[in-house]
Parts: C-alpha cells; sequence; structure tokens
C-alpha cells in the first residue's frame, strides 16, 4: 500500500497519557503544525479542551492502558476515525517512589502494568493495522534513567531499562514491514512529572529517612529543561527519512551516560580473566 501520508502533508498521531506533562506539550504542537491527533487520557475531561481548541482534527479518547481491551478499541477506533495511523507515541507512565526495600511487590506490578504492559497493550493492538499500511512509526517515551540509575527511583528506572529493550527488539522485528521504531528519552524536565498523578509512593521505612532527604535534596537541585523546547526535536525524528532508534531529549544526558557506560567498560575489562575462565 502507498505512503498515504503524503497526500495532504500532515501526519497522524495516536498518543497516550496526553493530559499533561510531554503527552500533551507534543499532541498540541502536533496540532498547531497542521497534524491530526488522537490523543487520549484516563479521564476524558482532562483532554476535552482540546476539541474546543482544534476542532475535527483531533479525536479524544477515554483509554486507560491497562485495560488491553480499552487500548486495541482506542486504536481501532481511531484509525478507523482518521483512515490511518502514522505515529504511535506511548507517552502514559508513573514512577514508583521507594527503596527497594521498601517497595511491595503489588506497587511494582502496577507500575509495571502502566509502564510497560500498557505500553505493549498498545503496540500489539496497533501492529497489524501498521503493517496492514505497510507503514508506520512507533515512538515511547522512556528516559535517561533508561540507561542508567539513581537510588528511590530503582523500580521506575528498571522499567525504562525493560521498555528499551522491548523496542529495540521491536524495531528489528518489523523493520522489513516498513514499521520504524524510536525510544524517546528525557533527562530532567519541569513538566508535571512530579505531581500525584505521576508519582506513587511506597510506605517508608525509618531507616531510610535521611538517605531518602538528602536524595529528595539532590533532586531539588537539578537543572530542568523547558517542556516547550522538546517539540523540534520530536518532530526532526519523525519527519526524518531514517529516524534514530534513540532520541536524547536534554543537555545533560549524554556525559551522564557516557561516564556510566565508561565505569562499566573498565570493571568488565578489569575482571576480564575471571570471565574467561568462566567459559570452560
Amino acid at each position: 500500500m502507498s505512503d498515504q501520508k503524503t497526500t495532504d502533508g500532515t501526519k497522524v498521531w495516536f498518543i497516550t497519557g496526553a493530559s499533561r506533562g510531554f503527552g500533551r506539550v507534543w499532541a498540541e504542537a502536533a496540532l498547531k503544525r497542521g497534524d491530526k491527533v488522537a490523543a487520549t487520557a484516563r479521564k476524558l475531561e482532562s483532554i476535552a479542551v482540546l476539541n474546543e481548541q482544534f476542532g475535527d482534527r483531533v479525536l479524544t479518547l477515554e483509554l486507560d492502558v491497562t485495560n488491553a481491551t480499552q487500548a486495541k478499541e482506542a486504536v481501532e477506533k481511531a484509525h478507523a476515525h482518521f483512515g490511518r495511523l502514522d505515529i504511535v507515541l506511548n507517552n502514559a507512565g508513573y514512577s514508583l517512589v521507594g527503596t527497594i526495600e521498601e517497595a511491595s511487590a503489588d506497587d511494582v506490578k502496577a507500575m509495571y502494568d502502566t509502564n510497560v504492559f500498557g505500553t505493549l497493550a498498545v503496540i500489539q493492538a496497533a501492529l497489524p493495522l501498521l503493517r496492514e499500511q505497510g507503514y508506520g512509526h512507533i515512538l515511547g517515551t522512556s528516559s535517561n534513567l533508561g540507561h542508567v540509575t539513581l537510588p528511590v527511583i530503582g523500580y521506575y528506572a528498571s522499567s525504562k531499562w525493560a521498555f528499551e529493550a522491548i523496542h529495540e527488539s521491536l524495531s528489528l522485528e518489523v523493520k522489513d514491514f516498513g514499521i520504524k521504531v524510536t525510544i524517546i528519552e528525557p533527562g530532567a524536565y519541569a513538566t508535571e512529572f512530579g505531581s500525584q498523578e505521576s508519582l506513587k509512593f511506597a510506605p517508608g521505612m525509618d531507616v531510610y529517612n535521611d538517605f531518602k532527604a538528602n536524595f529528595f535534596q539532590r533532586l531539588q537541585n537539578l537543572e530542568r529543561g523547558n517542556p516547550d523546547a522538546t517539540p523540534q526535536g520530536l518532530f526532526a525524528a519523525v519527519d526524518a527519512e531514517n529516524p534514530p532508534l534513540r532520541l536524547s531529549l536534554g543537555s545533560n544526558n549524554l556525559a551522564w551516560v557516557k561516564g556510566e557506560y565508561a565505569s562499566r567498560m573498565a570493571e568488565w575489562e578489569a575482571w576480564e580473566a575471571v570471565a574467561v575462565a568462566a567459559q570452560g
């Protein structure tokens, strides 16, 4: 099938988590540049204003990504409404805050249900439609913490490490179908990610109080980027003939990742003799 998106120069987006943060910023930016957007959120009223602002170029849908049936229905409804989907952007997610000892298995599973399995539900719903089209671009909002980690939000980082691996494998599996994959990796930004809806706190243990207080103090001192500066980077990727598998957003990410990987390489090399001997 021919690439229909070239007929009028616009792109059709499906975006989860469009009520706030990057999801809202990117949905509005795409609409303002003339694209069409199926914007989804757990509460429809949180995105209703988009209908007033952008009319029939936006379709607002209620979607809790942890409900796989609802995810499939939303993707299919968006595809039927616009006649195609050029970009499927998984942005819904939240962070579990707590040390490894503090967080319960149920809390961790609930976060994975959104950050990982919710993303999979949308991807698996979209793939048959994108395959039939013969093209499409799957994007997912990961984090710089998909490569490095911090204490207290280690479970959140682990969900992004899983997110990264899934999307990298996906990129190899769907390339021959004309489907592209890009992982978006923002650093620290001044979004609503620190709001109650974006964070869930594990019950605390007194033994970690001082450690966590120091950690939160350091977080407050982080330089945070302006989320309104990010759409052009996103558009550069979706408009590229050969988009990157990984798109880092922010000025401090690369130095941190380079340092962490240099440390890992040095440690692996220091223990190489033990590794080789273990080959047998």
